[in-house]
């Protein structure tokens, strides 16, 4: 499981060159990498960007492929001739593939996919500091090699060779991926790893620059292991001089991209050399939570023997030509739709996924009862939209989805929410962003004793736009805090329109952020007469963290004499046990409850029974989404002492109510 907060703590220090021609990509991408980063330069294209280059010092770098005036891979070329090590990482589509080899030989560190998923850009950042870790640790050690290859052994794949090529050093790492023991490596030339496909001129240029010019070697290498498999390295090599400035011998570091570069790379390739494509995106259910609860060096086993034995297990009559294993318990069948029965497909795909469900892997230490999710599609942009099936089968809970036109559909979804956040952003630009009042009718008086606050948007053709428009946007954005501290100013500044009490929905995940309970506080200060007719609404989120913080900022409102009410209560996260952290004033019972109460006798004992309990307490309970007189009476029967809804007012402005 990756450490957000660690990788952010070791990303936030680094200053970061991010280049991006398409304005709406560079908006949504900047709002995740704002995130990670401190200090972001932006270019809009290559040659903005090497000039940036020129004039700063950056520790690392994003950038897209397809630009004006100078490409990606182009500007990388001219970047490496400056910095050979720093890292770089290139946004890709899947369209893009005809730039991978290329980018590879220009020496990027990996790839980042569009849109950008967070698990995937979260491993690519703790690989990238990682390495820039190392690096450091390397300039800092070098002339004292032992201690360095003590700090280092257990994390990098490291070598050292004579002047005539034959190894001397080998560490256990590199046994581990080259598949030979140390007595077969040591005294046998480097060439015996080479693979026949690697270009003759790669390692020419190698010897020329750690032999002949003297200096330091970067590049990738293909290598293949004993056992025949190819497998790919990003190598620095370096010349170790004596104390008379010889060279005495090369020692390498090596990492292992293979996971990252060379699947991907095999798996494109296939798909290119088809019209359309049959592809099973096929996840180990639940890998995530394997390292949490077995360690890391046991889910590595897990994984590796599944994708040992996968290829065995797939029915005869499921005729794929390849496992491809993309890490994180990920692997993919493809081959070409041409001639295929599609529902013959399904149903040898369901058959291999029973298969796979009734097998024990047996790794040593334990018996896995392995089992698998699977997202199926065919024809015209099958990976992408297996991608994107795999991510709806985790959020519905299924185990085999047909996910055909997702890819489209998740596209029209992110221009939709681009365009959300355009419109909240010009909303809070051109203070649109109001607040609407909704009564709340005392049941015995029939008087109106409150007023909540809801937000509103108006929008540029002056709709005015619920939360459920614009809200949840928000929140995967910079704006919630924005638009949650101008609902509290509108609501303060309501106190001085009317003499009623003022309710303010506050979400759990709002309190927990110091700037939001600084601004209550800053408020609270300023209508120190009007504190007793304010009720902070607390909206639970199964998210929050700080219990103590929320607790700590109840105890002091409350002191000052503002209410607390619970939310949703009777649904959702609450519950009877968070009272006791808590200690609300008022019980809000949840609207689903209260709209089902006439007909459904399941609602009616709960409310009935939330009431009991309330008045057992000394609460005021409250219910809304009271919509006719036939809700009312069973509520005002019921001892609920407040109600809100359609059937005394509609949310408006204070001043037209």
């Amino acid at each position: 499981m990756l450490d957000v907060q660690s990788i952010i703590k070791n990303t936030f220090p680094l200053k970061l060159l991010y280049v991006e021609d398409d304005k709406d990509a560079r908006v949504a991408i900047l709002s995740i990498l704002e995130e990670f980063f401190d200090l972001i330069i932006v270019a809009h294209d290559g040659l903005d960007g090497l000039e940036s280059f020129d004039k700063n010092k950056f520790d690392l770098i994003i950038t897209d492929v397809n630009m004006p005036r100078m490409n990606g891979l182009e500007m990388i070329k001219e970047i490496r001739r400056i910095d050979e090590h720093i890292p770089i990482l290139v946004l890709s589509a899947y369209n893009e593939t005809d730039y991978f080899m290329e980018s590879i030989k220009v020496g990027v560190d990996g790839y980042l996919l569009k849109p950008i998923e967070l698990n995937q850009f979260l491993g690519m950042l703790q690989k990238v500091t990682q390495k820039l870790t190392l690096k450091s640790e390397a300039e800092k050690n070098l002339h004292f090699l032992h201690q360095y290859q003590e700090a280092t052994d257990k994390s990098s794949i490291i070598s050292k060779i004579n002047l005539d090529g034959q190894f001397t050093y080998i560490n256990d790492e590199f046994c581990d991926i080259s598949g030979y023991s140390r007595e077969e490596l040591l005294g046998k030339t480097y060439d015996i790893l080479n693979h026949p496909d690697m270009p003759e001129s790669t390692t020419l240029s190698m010897w020329q620059a750690i032999k002949i010019e003297q200096t330091t070697w970067s590049g990738m290498l293909r290598n293949i292991s004993k056992n025949g498999d190819s497998y790919y390295v990003r190598a620095t090599i370096k010349p170790i001089f004596d104390q008379k400035g010889e060279v005495v011998e090369f020692i390498s570091l090596r990492d292992d991209i293979t996971d990252i570069m060379n699947p991907m790379n095999q798996l494109h390739d296939l798909i290119d050399s088809y019209d359309k494509t049959i592809v099973a995106l096929i996840k180990i259910e639940r890998f995530e939570y394997i390292e949490k609860y077995y360690g890391s060096k046991l889910s590595y086993k897990i994984e590796n023997e599944f994708s040992k034995i996968i290829s065995s297990l797939i029915p005869n009559s499921c005729t794929f030509e390849k496992v491809f294993t993309l890490g994180n318990g990920e692997y993919i069948l493809a081959k070409d739709k041409q001639g295929v029965d599609i529902n013959s497909a399904i149903r040898n795909l369901k058959e291999l996924q029973s298969i796979i469900n009734d097998t024990k892997l047996d790794i040593g230490e334990l018996d896995y009862d392995i089992s698998i999710l699977i997202s199926f599609a065919y024809g015209k942009d099958s990976l992408n939209n297996a991608k994107y099936g795999l991510k709806k089968i985790l959020e519905t809970k299924q185990d085999f989805i047909i996910a055909n036109n997702l890819a489209h559909k998740e596209y029209e979804d992110a221009q939709k929410n681009l365009e959300t956040l355009k419109m909240i952003k010009r909303a809070i630009d051109n203070y649109k962003i109001i607040s609407y009042f909704q009564p709340i009718i005392n049941n015995k008086t029939m008087q109106i004793e409150k007023y909540e606050s809801l937000v509103r948007l108006i929008d540029i053709d002056d709709n005015v736009l619920s939360p459920f428009h614009f809200l949840d946007t928000a929140k995967e954005a910079k704006y919630y805090s924005l638009i949650t501290t101008i609902v509290l100013q509108n609501s303060f500044n309501a106190l001085k329109q009317t003499d009623m009490d003022i309710t303010i929905n506050i979400s759990i995940l709002d309190i927990e952020k110091s700037s939001i309970r600084d601004k209550i506080y800053e408020l609270l200060e300023q209508n120190k007469d009007n504190l007793h007719r304010i009720i902070f609404e607390l909206l639970e989120d199964e998210n929050v963290k700080d219990f103590d913080t929320i607790s700590s900022f109840i105890n002091e409102v409350k002191k000052q004499g503002v209410r607390i009410a619970i939310d949703d209560f009777g649904a959702g996260y609450s519950n009877y046990e968070r009272l006791l952290h808590y200690q609300p004033d008022i019980l809000k019972i949840d609207g689903s409850l209260i709209k089902n109460i006439e007909h459904d006798k399941y609602s009616l004992h709960v409310v009935e029974s939330i009431v009991s309990f309330a008045k057992k307490q000394n609460l005021e309970t409250v219910a809304e989404f009271v919509e006719n007189e036939n809700i009312f009476n069973i509520l005002k029967e019921l001892g609920v002492d407040y109600s809100q809804g359609y059937y005394f007012g509609k949310p408006k402005l204070l001043n037209s109510l």
